[in-house]
């Protein structure tokens, strides 16, 4: 992909306060829009070095040098969980856009002022649940509001992969630790709860059971299974990091046809009530920074004042709570209402 930072006049300056394997993926991203000066921020020499050589950005030590520079209009804080609050509250009040990582939290702390904060400054603000520009699942979701098959009843999904063969380093990093947003929970079902509940609205309440079951090297959930109400939908959640297989599926029950996504096999189909084949779209993913790219773009015109499909801070939220509910439910072993 062919970096932007020598663009004479760009549209925006974004800066990327966090550069691990994430915070890359949104420098590599937001470059490749062709929109956008990326300024990347990390207090780790070797990672700046990385970032310079690899993308030819400039790079900070210390993000609260950048506060005055006029010229950034946009923020992605790519930082640990606990710091996605506090840092992106301040950056809203500055006046800059904001675009924070997931999950939002790890507590609900910060998160009515976070909201003031963007009201207030006018700006905005999202959170980074990449799903939503899976085009499989927007064609769905899109499908589904048309009402043609009635009122999704229940969702099953089903998503796993070889965590080790995709995130060699995840003893090294957060994923090994609660407190900085890891675990299975707080790392990968976040995102499939966030997608869920784009399409069929909230979650009210949560019954969670996982475990410990295979990673080498973290004692961490790497397994999960909910069952969950979101209204008047039955929702049911299956995840494994160290299954062979990697999917990720979607299926999504009508009063009179299923719709299902399939991620992995990048399509989408419909069955509607006395059919006996699914009739397949094609939803192709070139790469995996294709859904990132559109991410960046989505935020660069959100900037702008443009409709997008980003998860807003009110959704981002509402998935927190559907995090700290499963978390709740799994330890205390009971059923969560939201």
């Amino acid at each position: 992909m062919i970096g932007t930072n020598d663009m004479p006049n760009p549209a925006h300056h974004i800066l990327v306060i966090g550069c691990g394997s994430i915070g890359e993926r949104h420098v590599r991203t937001f470059l490749a829009t062709g929109r956008t000066r990326v300024i990347a921020c990390d207090n780790r020499p070797a990672i700046r070095q990385q970032m310079t050589e690899k993308y030819g950005v400039e790079t900070l030590a210390d993000w609260t040098t950048a506060f005055s520079n006029s010229a950034i209009t946009g923020v992605v804080v790519a930082t640990p969980a606990p710091l996605h609050v506090p840092m992106s509250t301040q950056w809203l009040q500055a006046g800059r856009h904001v675009l924070s990582e997931k999950p939002l939290s790890l507590d609900l702390k910060g998160v009515n002022e976070l909201v003031a904060a963007r009201d207030t400054a006018g700006r905005f603000a999202a959170v980074a649940y990449v799903l939503h520009f899976v085009p499989g699942l927007q064609a769905a979701r899109e499908f589904l509001r048309g009402g043609s098959f009635g009122a999704v009843k229940q969702v099953a999904v089903n998503t796993g992969q070889h965590f080790p063969h995709f995130r060699p380093a995840y003893r090294e990093i957060y994923y090994r630790d609660h407190a900085q947003g890891g675990g299975a929970i707080q790392d990968a079902l976040t995102h499939m709860a966030n997608a869920v509940e784009w399409v069929v609205g909230p979650t009210t309440r949560v019954f969670c059971d996982a475990n410990h079951q295979v990673l080498e090297g973290v004692e961490v959930e790497d397994t999960v299974n909910v069952a969950a109400r979101n209204g008047g939908t039955m929702v049911n959640y299956a995840l494994t990091q160290f299954q062979a297989l990697n999917e990720t599926r979607w299926d999504f029950h009508a009063e009179t046809g299923s719709v299902r996504v399939e991620l992995n096999g990048q399509r989408w189909g419909t069955m509607a009530r006395g059919a006996t084949e699914w009739s397949w779209n094609p939803a192709p993913v070139a790469e995996r920074d294709q859904m990132f790219v559109a991410q960046a773009n989505a935020f660069l015109d959100g900037c702008e004042g443009k409709p997008n499909v980003l998860c807003t801070l009110e959704e981002g939220i509402r998935t927190l709570r559907f995090n700290l509910a499963a978390l709740q439910s799994w330890r205390e072993n009971r059923l969560i209402t939201l």
